[in-house]
């Protein structure tokens, strides 16, 4: 009777509701740290899982492949590769922790308590989003240096220890400059435009030296493409530069010209700096410097904004794992559930992998190939949560 007498009271919702916001507050921000706290944990959890078996898997690749190198050679080869290949499965990471927290949070009977102090499902899915964006944006920031200087560092170890040719290639306001040696010396090649695969090369330029450094000859081509295991040269000029020979006396022109390379297309590529081999912090400034000097930066470009909308990716599968989860078990089938969570997740990354290919390719823009599956995901995860909890 006295709550019916101060309700009733003009006053009342001044005398009742700040309190009554305080109080709901301060439990909602208690509530929020807590499943904030386990969803992190969760993700370590299964984050440290992952982190060692893909070692122990790496670990047998790497000595079937070296069986003569030292273990310590080995096992160095397997802690350069061991960042790139977690930072790569970390969508499934998210997506397993996800479920494995909700599943907990079902058996436990704790969401129905949320649910039944007055908290939607939405709402119970604040925390864990928030956590998931901020680990996309530390390994954004944080991870991806670390993981294009492993996997830079990585390939050059693994090309030194098969004996594979090393090659060098750099961009200039000049050009393209690429080495290419073996026992007999090396060849400093010069090409003022290339095709978007590097594998052929206009208005080229290649200089062969000895293994003492001296200059033996010089080819001028029109165009130089890359074939198996030689250069095919076209409208070509030679000029011998011998001690003694007058080179330009003695220049030769013609129409074809064939020259042997220990080069693939692959190593040129790897040369070059894949995207994954090159830092999130300095991707703009080589993205810049490759249009200067009038090369295609699309692949580059299209990696980069993939980068910086993967935060909101991994947000994305959050919600697409807690949608299928996060029902009390009893309500629901528990293993077609998370089967279900899991494949999705697994298309919706499947389906971003293919809008980056079209994006590198130019069959779609740039920004539309990066933050289309994103936000259509966020989007799909959005509307089958709502139809999971209104449902």
């Amino acid at each position: 009777a006295s709550l019916h007498r101060v309700a009733a009271r003009p006053d009342a919702r001044r005398m009742v509701t700040p309190a009554h916001s305080l109080r709901w507050k301060g439990r909602g921000m208690i509530l929020h740290f807590y499943l904030g706290r386990r969803f992190l944990w969760s993700f370590l959890l299964v984050f440290g899982v992952f982190v060692v078996l893909l070692a122990l898997i790496e670990l047998i690749d790497e000595l079937q492949d070296f069986p003569d190198l030292a273990f310590g050679d080995v096992l160095g080869l397997v802690l350069l590769k061991a960042p790139e290949a977690n930072y790569e499965i970390l969508p499934l990471v998210v997506i397993l922790s996800t479920v494995a927290l909700f599943l907990r949070l079902s058996r436990s009977s704790e969401l129905v308590v949320v649910r039944a102090a007055g908290r939607s499902g939405a709402r119970a899915l604040v925390a864990p989003l928030v956590v998931a964006s901020l680990i996309g944006v530390v390994g954004l920031t944080m991870l991806n240096p670390i993981v294009a200087a492993s996997a830079k560092r990585h390939n050059d170890l693994e090309n030194t220890y098969q004996g594979r040719s090393t090659s060098t290639l750099a961009i200039t306001r000049e050009g393209l400059w690429l080495r290419q040696g073996d026992s007999a010396g090396q060849t400093v090649i010069h090409a003022r435009k290339a095709s978007s695969d590097l594998g052929t090369l206009l208005n080229t330029t290649f200089i062969s030296f000895t293994p003492d450094g001296t200059p033996t000859r010089r080819i001028a081509a029109n165009e130089a493409t890359l074939g198996d295991g030689e250069w095919q040269l076209s409208d070509v000029k030679l000029w011998d530069l011998s001690e003694g020979i007058n080179a330009e006396n003695t220049a030769r022109e013609i129409d074809e010209l064939t020259l042997p390379s220990p080069l693939t297309r692959q190593r040129i590529v790897d040369s070059f700096g894949k995207p994954q081999y090159i830092s999130i912090w300095d991707l703009p400034a080589f993205i810049g410097q490759l249009e200067e000097s009038g090369f295609s930066a699309r692949r580059y470009a299209v990696w980069l904004q993939m980068e910086l909308a993967r935060p909101l990716f991994l947000v994305a599968l959050v919600m697409v794992a807690a949608a299928f989860t996060m029902r009390h078990s009893r309500l629901h089938n528990t293993g077609a559930a998370v089967l279900i969570a899991v494949l999705t997740g697994f298309g919706l990354h499947y389906i971003r992998n293919f809008a980056q290919i079209l994006g590198e390719n130019g069959q779609i823009p740039v920004l539309l190939a990066a933050w289309a599956p994103p936000i259509a995901s966020l989007l799909l995860a959005g509307g089958i949560l709502l139809h999971m909890e209104e449902g």
